[in-house]
């Protein structure tokens, strides 16, 4: 396989993984707000400000925020390179690239959401549309990630793909969780940081709250919520089971057992694997800062060995 086409697989798993994640927080934090118990967290100035620190566009805290605009830019503006559509195009745009390894079911399923994409009327949006197509969204992914499970064969391409996937996944995750703690720490003069309503709104955005709440058999807290996503090693979405995912997609691509990326994963993953949540708790933004660093230079490692960049 050219190192090229191994690098479009790798970053289709990512885009469509980040298109995905994007689609639900944006849905999940827009609208749960409405139901928010505390005044802040209804603020619609306090939403969308979360909405751009989640997609990597740190906001004025002072600068007023037109929610059209905000709305428009994180799912509809091809201009930004972080919103939806964007996002989107760069999956295709890579499963282009690697249209001969990736099955005809796969593909349709993706030239099937970009036309969607394509054709939804702006104006429907602004006005009304926002549940509508970031609901199509998060599901139409979700088909076209069932399409790579059940339709390609179990090689070298689909553990390239599921790499990027899982890394991806463990990237946003900890984006998320990064923001909804912010926001709960703003406000923890209405509501106690414990019992936030910004814990049960994270674990919605990660499509975590009911089986974390049959795990624990109590209502969502900072430390039991923060624990389950990541650190659980049997929630799919925790930061340490993607990790987990990424170490089995890379050996069985280390066929010579010399990737210094792999070594670097199972480090890592060996790390969290003993790490308790108080650790983390005592230390949280430091937590927050080294593990996006490892994350990133992990992908960068993958990239230098697997795909020459």
């Amino acid at each position: 396989m050219l190192a090229r086409v191994a690098n479009n697989l790798f970053w289709m798993g990512r885009y469509l993984e980040r298109t995905e994640h994007i689609a639900r927080f944006i849905n999940v934090n827009y609208f749960s707000s409405l139901d928010a118990p505390n005044e802040t967290s209804q603020s619609r100035q306090f939403v969308l400000n979360s909405i751009l620190r989640m997609v990597d566009d740190e906001p004025d805290n002072d600068e007023f925020l037109d929610e059209k605009t905000v709305l428009f830019d994180t799912v509809l503006n091809t201009e930004n390179l972080y919103s939806i559509t964007s996002c989107f195009r760069m999956a295709r745009e890579n499963a282009s690239g690697a249209r001969d390894l990736i099955s005809s079911e796969l593909f349709e399923s993706i030239n099937k959401l970009h036309h969607y994409i394509n054709n939804f009327d702006t104006n429907i949006f602004l006005e009304r549309g926002l549940d509508e197509f970031t609901s199509n969204i998060s599901k139409a992914i979700s088909t076209i990630k069932g399409k790579i499970v059940t339709t390609m064969m179990h090689n070298e391409v689909y553990n390239i793909i599921m790499l990027g996937v899982h890394l991806e996944r463990a990237n946003i995750v900890i984006r998320v969780i990064d923001t909804k703690h912010q926001d709960a720490m703003l406000t923890r003069e209405e509501i106690s940081y414990k019992t936030s309503y910004e814990w049960t709104t994270l674990l919605k955005c990660i499509q975590s709250f009911d089986m974390m709440k049959r795990h624990y058999k109590k209502v969502p807290i900072s430390k039991d919520t923060l624990d389950f996503l990541i650190l659980n090693p049997q929630c799919p979405k925790s930061v340490l089971k993607c990790l987990k995912n990424a170490k089995c997609n890379i050996d069985s691509l280390n066929k010579h057992d010399n990737l210094a990326s792999a070594f670097l994963i199972g480090k890592i993953t060996a790390e969290y694997s003993y790490k308790s949540i108080d650790e983390i708790e005592t230390s949280f933004n430091d937590f927050i800062q080294k593990i996006i660093r490892e994350i990133n230079y992990i992908c960068e490692s993958i990239e230098e060995e697997l795909f020459g960049a």
